[in-house]
């Protein structure tokens, strides 16, 4: 059963806006292949890696925010644990451990079927929500990878917000 009708011929590959917003607000980027870019974007708590890639086939543009935290084994359970915790509460995109590498990542997609171009303005809404995401959750993978917290202790502490100033 075909719900879709995909044509994944493009005038124009959806990894090019990417560049042109980019270019527009003068980050660094590498375009190591048609289909794919990566930005270096600088956040309060780290650096952080974001990834488009144009998957044709399925036309979807994913786009992956990536940040510098290697899962030891010895801590990959209760990360697991923690990335449900947390995709629980997401309404867009998801976090995951990347297998190579053990590097927890946030993912998300866009459908683009039927031809249908991206906006700049969805581009850079879905990496505002994973440069968001990442930065909220970032203290708890931390709590859990480096101060030996629990997925449940950890979230505890990233959810308390504090009001006002001391």
């Amino acid at each position: 059963m075909t719900f879709v009708d995909r044509d994944p011929a493009r005038a124009e590959n959806p990894v090019d806006l990417i560049e042109q917003i980019a270019l527009r607000h003068h980050w660094s980027f590498e375009r190591d292949d048609e289909d794919e870019i990566s930005l270096g974007v600088t956040g309060r708590w780290c650096d952080y890696q974001i990834s488009f890639t144009w998957l044709s086939e399925m036309e979807a543009l994913h786009l992956s925010c990536a940040f510098d935290l290697k899962v030891p084994e010895r801590r990959r359970a209760e990360v697991l644990q923690l990335i449900a915790k947390l995709n629980e509460q997401m309404w867009v995109g998801h976090f995951d451990v990347w297998s190579s590498g053990n590097a927890v990542v946030f993912r998300h997609s866009l459908l683009l079927v039927g031809g249908v171009d991206p906006s700049p303005d969805q581009c850079e809404a879905a990496m505002k929500i994973a440069v968001e995401a990442c930065e909220r959750y970032y203290q708890a993978f931390q709590f859990v990878v480096w101060a030996g917290k629990t997925a449940a202790e950890a979230l505890d502490t990233a959810m308390f917000e504090t009001a006002g100033e001391a």
